[in-house]
């Protein structure tokens, strides 16, 4: 099979194309024709070397996919040759299925970094991680949705508890994960401000459902404050990290939330204490969700009230032209890879 692999760590021009042995299931997993691959910022992390270094080299990348069905274990029920899934993007590789969230378990691992991932015409899952797929959507758009959808479900609903009539600040709201993000706090009846980069993602933002777009080559903090007016921010969703976090506690209200979910923008920051004190604000870290959470969002899917922002499609042989563009963060949504184009 075709799948694109790293065989160092570094830039774009890493990512080649190589043929590898088409997997086989073993006991409790299937195979899936992968359909469409999704890119996710931790890729980009992943294949510079920022993030670790001790992968086993050569590496394929990739959690998010769409496929079909082509191979079933002959211990595997529920499923048959055909269907079409979605494989959770991370899972615990043991037996630790009790655990809650499944991101606590020792052996959790986001797909794509102990395991190939989904750069590959095939691969191999566990039955017990996968999803049936009855978006109905293009196999592009479902690919740009696992990651987003199953961490912003979790950091949203369940670690931030936004409730309706609440105010959400949501960073980055142009990448795969804050459009979505954006949609989802709008489904569950939030008003929603997003930071963007230039005034052209904003649009985009705001077909998506924002209420309010904010630039961050701007004051931004201040237009936040003054978009969000008297009923102030309850929640930040807060991917960017370093000076934005700190910023973002400036702005809540009082017993407001900020959840924490990505260090794109800086690995420290500096936290006020005595507000955070007097306040009673509170910074909750959450990394990525449960099945039950990737399921919730899909119904949303399935009801018209979220749906994934495709920015572009790439073959393989192009992957490191699609990871240039993902590095210099100039996509409007999700960047896709088709295995087969």
């Amino acid at each position: 099979m075709k799948a694109v692999v790293m065989r160092d760590y570094g830039g774009p021009d890493v990512l080649e194309v190589a043929d590898l042995p088409m997997p086989s299931p073993r006991g409790g997993e299937i195979v899936i024709k992968v359909l469409a691959a999704g890119l996710n910022r931790l890729d980009h992390y992943l294949r510079e070397g920022s993030v670790r270094r001790d992968l086993a080299l050569p590496h394929v990348l990739g959690s998010d996919a769409v496929g079909e069905i082509v191979e079933i274990a002959d211990d595997v029920t529920g499923f048959t040759l055909g269907d079409r899934v979605i494989p959770m993007p991370g899972y615990p590789l043991d037996a630790e299925d009790h655990f809650t969230p499944i991101s606590a378990a020792p052996s959790y691992a986001i797909r794509g970094i102990i395991e190939h991932g989904a750069y590959a015409q095939y691969m191999r899952v566990p039955a017990r991680w996968v999803v049936h797929d009855r978006t109905g959507l293009s196999p592009a758009e479902v690919a740009a949705l696992p990651m987003a959808l199953v961490t912003t479900v979790r950091a949203l609903r369940e670690v931030g508890r936004l409730k309706a009539d609440e105010t959400a600040l949501i960073h980055a709201g142009a990448s795969g994960t804050g459009i979505v993000a954006v949609q989802i706090a709008k489904a569950i009846g939030a008003r929603v401000i997003a930071t963007v980069r230039t005034p052209e993602k904003g649009e985009a933002v705001l077909a998506a459902g924002a209420d309010a777009v904010v630039t961050t080559r701007t004051d931004w903090a201040e237009t936040a404050r003054a978009l969000a007016g008297s009923t102030g921010i309850d929640l930040v969703l807060d991917n960017l990290g370093g000076t934005f976090l700190t910023e973002s506690l400036s702005l809540l209200n009082p017993l407001g939330r900020l959840v924490s979910m990505g260090m794109v923008a800086g690995l420290e920051a500096t936290l006020p204490i005595r507000s955070l004190f007097f306040a009673q604000q509170q910074i909750l870290g959450t990394l990525m969700g449960d099945r039950e959470d990737l399921e919730w969002g899909l119904e949303l899917v399935r009801a018209g009230k979220v749906r994934a922002r495709v920015d572009q499609i790439y073959p393989l042989a192009r992957a490191s032209e699609a990871h240039r563009r993902l590095a210099e963060a100039a996509q409007t949504g999700s960047i896709i890879l088709d295995p087969w184009a």
